[in-house]
C-alpha cells in the first residue's frame, strides 16, 4: 500500500513538473511581466557575450535547448532567479538553459534507473520490497539532479579567484597608463587590449561595449561585476566613479587598491598551503597507520592460531 501511495505520488510529480514546463500557467500581473521581460533581455545579453567569447557554448541538442528556456522561463514567472547560478555560469561561459537541460535530464535518469532496475528484480523473484526502489529512486535523482551545481559551483569559484588576480594586474596596467598621460577611459581600454585571456577578454568587452552604448567606463565595469559576482570589479567602478575627474588621484587609488588585492591574494595562497599541508600530514599517518597493520598481521594471526 506505501509503495503504491509512493509510485502514484512520484508520477503525479512528474506530471506536475512536465505541464508546469511545456505549458506554463498565464499570468496577467503586469509587474511580473516587466520583471520576466527584462530578466529574458538580460538573457539574451548575457548568452550574446557567452556566444562572442566561446561560439562552442551554442553547441547541444535542441530539444535541450527547449527544454531548458521552457524550465527557466516557468522558475521565472514562479519568481525563482536563480542569481547565484546565473552567475556562475555567466563566470564559466556557459548558456543557463543548457544547463537546466542538463539537471533536469540527470534528475529524471537518476529517478526511472533505481526503479526500473527494482521492477527487474521484483520480477525475477528476488525478495525485495516496492518501497525500497522508490526511496533509493527519489535520494538517488536529487543527488544526479545537485551534481551539475554542485560541479558549477567549484569551478565558478576557482573561475572567480583567477579572475580576481586578472583584475589586480589590470589595475596595475592602469596606472602605468595614466602615468604615461592617458586619460582614464583610454587607459582603460589600454590596458585591456594587453592579454588574450578570458578574464581580460570579459573586460574589454565590457568596455567596448559601454563604449558603443554611451556609457562610462567604471559603469560597465561595475555592471560586470554585478553580473559574476566580483567585489573587486565593483569596488573598482565605485572608486573610479568618485575620482574620474582626476588622474593623479585615480591613480594613487589604483595603485592602493592593487597593492591590497596582492596581499590579499598572498594571504589566501598561504591560507591554501596550509590546509594542502594538513592534507597531506592526514594522508601520511593513515599510510603509517597501514603500513603499521601490514607489519602486525603476520604475527597477530600466528598467535591467536596458537591459542
Amino acid at each position: 500500500m506505501i509503495g503504491a501511495m509512493l509510485a502514484g505520488a512520484i508520477v503525479g510529480l512528474g506530471v506536475l513538473l512536465m505541464v508546469l514546463a511545456f505549458a506554463p500557467p498565464a499570468t496577467n500581473r503586469p509587474g511580473a511581466t516587466l520583471a520576466r521581460i527584462d530578466l529574458e533581455r538580460s538573457e539574451q545579453r548575457q548568452r550574446a557575450g557567452i556566444l562572442a567569447i566561446d561560439p562552442r557554448a551554442a553547441s547541444g541538442s535542441r530539444w535541450m535547448h527547449d527544454l531548458g528556456r521552457r524550465t527557466a522561463t516557468s522558475l521565472a514567472r514562479s519568481g525563482v532567479q536563480l542569481g547565484q547560478l546565473r552567475s556562475d555560469l555567466a563566470v564559466l561561459g556557459r548558456p543557463l538553459d543548457v544547463h537546466l537541460a542538463v539537471t533536469i535530464v540527470s534528475g529524471v535518469v537518476g529517478l526511472f534507473v533505481p526503479i526500473v532496475l527494482g521492477t527487474v528484480l521484483f520480477a525475477v523473484g528476488a525478495p525485495i520490497s516496492l518501497a525500497l526502489p522508490l526511496i533509493v529512486s527519489l535520494l538517488i535523482a536529487l543527488l544526479a539532479a545537485s551534481v551539475p551545481t554542485l560541479a558549477v559551483t567549484g569551478q565558478a569559484r576557482n573561475a572567480r579567484r583567477d579572475f580576481r588576480h586578472v583584475v589586480g594586474s589590470f589595475l596595475d596596467l592602469v596606472a602605468m597608463s595614466l602615468a604615461g598621460g592617458r586619460g582614464v577611459p583610454e587607459a582603460l581600454q589600454s590596458a585591456s587590449e594587453l592579454s588574450d585571456g578570458w578574464a581580460m577578454v570579459r573586460i574589454r568587452d565590457a568596455l567596448g561595449a559601454a563604449r558603443l552604448r554611451g556609457q562610462t567606463p567604471w559603469s560597465a565595469l561595475g555592471a560586470l561585476g554585478e553580473e559574476l559576482r566580483i567585489d573587486e570589479l565593483r569596488d573598482l567602478a565605485a572608486s573610479l566613479a568618485l575620482v574620474a575627474e582626476d588622474g593623479a588621484r585615480v591613480r594613487e587609488s589604483l595603485a592602493a587598491r592593487a597593492d591590497s588585492m596582492r596581499r590579499r591574494e598572498l594571504a589566501d595562497s598561504e591560507g591554501r598551503a596550509g590546509e594542502s599541508s594538513q592534507s597531506m600530514l592526514v594522508a601520511q599517518l593513515l599510510l603509517c597507520v597501514g603500513f603499521l597493520i601490514f607489519l602486525m598481521y603476520p604475527a597477530l594471526v600466528g598467535v591467536l592460531g596458537g591459542l
